[in-house]
């Protein structure tokens, strides 16, 4: 059952190991005591060696060069040398430590560079997604990188493992999940780990953990090619809960990628008759979902904070591909730790487009069919406002800041007029433009209304918002406020709640142009 809008669902409790010191250790002495020196050391991500290049340290806010000499051979094999031993992948970890040492060879095989990547244990981090875990059912988690979905992979394994006492199996490839080493780091509780001797052999060893240690839950990290797909299909066919990572940002991603797209059951194309066909209103030729789902649930990782579930793949993949935009149950930590659940998820189509009371207000440029969870860069736009229409109007969305990441981008019509290149760049690769006149919320909304095709919002309510917003501008700037054009009934509406704000108000233009000024007595 879907929960109610704004529900909480558990307070943070989030502690953090990262065993430090013991990174710290196996570096230079003298890019060791320069990190030691920094008051946020703690907050440290990453270090970078690069044979002939200074050595630099990565914050989340800020990268420090770490010396004024370029890294020699020499460093470089000090660092190696007190590290395990590098795989086929080019990693290595420390001794019963989440960190990961990842090494650039020149042709010759030689080590010429090093990341070396902080890996912290962050316990608390599922209480977003307890309910689903504890659920018993399987669970694909995607999101792009560094966004979280290891450190939740842990730390499923250590609830189901401790708490639940499930016989848990780890398929640990690259160490990542349970550290370096015969002994596994604690962060994953009671359960097993099988390390896997070279990453083409996953899926070998996927198979083999079902079939000599009788497990109940399988824990992968990145699912990425089809022996892996199918070792997937054949363990959840045995009854076993699976919970993994896949390569992709989204379901849609998912869905498109031929190597993976049988992890939420694959897409075939039938002919069907001319009688079904009629029935069903669509072309003889469709695409249908080819089996059934190998995970039963679907998290997108958008934000560390923040999560969109798809509960039931199977629903959602059919409803899809009739065109449907799917709607996942979206949830967010809020700055004071709770879990809130911002939209319910629910199987209802908006495949049919509406006209939009604003559809003379904004217009679209390039338009191609969005994915399921929309990703908006704003251009000149206001973020507030846009966040807050996406919170009101309940739709798969969130803002981005790099237009790389987006798959639609919303401007105001000034700059779109002057021809700005990094439009025409949003054009270039296909990316939808939503041009509005103003950076009202009433305009900011209806970009968003016609991105989803939710049709006509409450009229009436979007003009008494805009002439909210506009009262607000008025009282902090002393200028006169001009809004939106609208009928003589919604202008009959302003003018009375104006005349409420002590304030002067006026119809100006002629029609379909006619607007109401806002002014100062």
């Amino acid at each position: 059952m879907a929960m109610p809008e704004q529900t909480t669902l558990g307070m943070r409790q989030l502690r953090v190991t990262d065993n430090l010191a013991q990174l710290l250790d196996v570096l230079p002495t003298a890019i060791r005591r320069r990190l030691e020196e920094q008051e946020d050391v703690e907050d440290l991500l990453e270090i970078v060696m690069d044979l002939g290049r200074e050595p630099e340290a990565r914050f989340p806010l800020r990268v420090m060069q770490l010396a004024d000499i370029a890294v020699k051979a020499e460093d470089i094999a000090y660092v190696v040398e007190r590290v395990g031993q590098f795989g086929k992948d080019n990693r290595a970890g420390i001794e019963r430590t989440l960190h990961r040492i990842s090494a650039i060879r020149n042709r010759q095989g030689t080590i010429v560079g090093l990341t070396c990547r902080i890996g912290r244990a962050v316990y608390g981090t599922i209480d977003i997604i307890r309910d689903v875990v504890e659920g018993g059912r399987s669970i694909l988690m995607l999101g792009r990188p560094g966004v979280g979905k290891t450190t939740k992979l842990r730390e499923v394994a250590r609830i189901l493992s401790d708490e639940f006492k499930k016989r848990v199996v780890i398929v640990d490839t690259s160490n990542e999940i349970a550290g370096d080493g015969d002994i596994p780091h604690p962060a994953i509780g009671h359960a097993r780990r099988m390390q896997v001797s070279t990453p083409d052999q996953q899926h070998a060893v996927m198979i083999e953990a079902v079939e000599n240690h009788m497990p109940e839950v399988i824990v992968i990290d990145e699912i990425g090619t089809e022996q892996e797909a199918f070792a997937a299909r054949t363990i959840a066919e045995r009854g076993v809960m699976l919970v993994a990572t896949a390569h992709g940002n989204s379901l849609d991603n998912l869905l498109m990628n031929p190597t993976l797209s049988d992890l939420v059951g694959g897409i075939q194309a039938v002919t069907l008759s001319d009688e079904e066909a009629k029935r069903r209103g669509t072309q003889k030729t469709v695409l249908e979902r080819k089996a059934p789902p190998t995970f039963d649930v679907l998290i997108e990782i958008m934000e560390m904070d923040k999560l969109a579930i798809h509960h039931d793949v199977a629903a959602i993949v059919d409803k899809m591909l009739r065109g449907a935009p799917p709607r996942p149950e979206i949830r967010v930590r809020n700055p004071e730790g709770e879990v809130e659940v911002v939209q319910s998820g629910d199987l209802v189509s908006r495949t049919e487009p509406h006209a939009s009371r604003l559809e003379h207000e904004h217009e679209v440029v390039e338009t191609n069919p969005m994915t399921a969870i929309v990703k908006v860069f704003p251009y000149g736009v206001s973020r507030n406002r846009l966040e807050r229409a996406i919170k009101e109007l309940k739709v798969p969305a969130y803002i981005v800041k790099d237009l790389g990441e987006s798959n639609a981008v919303i401007t105001l019509k000034t700059h779109e007029r002057k021809d700005i290149g990094l439009l025409q760049e949003a054009k270039r690769h296909g990316k939808p433009v939503y041009v509005i006149k103003s950076n009202t919320y009433a305009q900011i909304a209806g970009a968003m209304r016609e991105i989803f095709h939710l049709g006509p919002s409450n009229e009436e309510e979007d003009a008494l918002r805009e002439v909210e917003e506009a009262v607000a501008r008025l009282m902090e700037t002393g200028e006169a406020q001009e809004l939106s054009p609208q009928s003589s009934f919604l202008r009959r509406i302003q003018h009375q709640m104006v005349e409420k704000c002590d304030l002067m108000s006026a119809s100006i233009g002629t029609e379909p142009y006619r607007r109401v000024r806002i002014f100062r007595g």
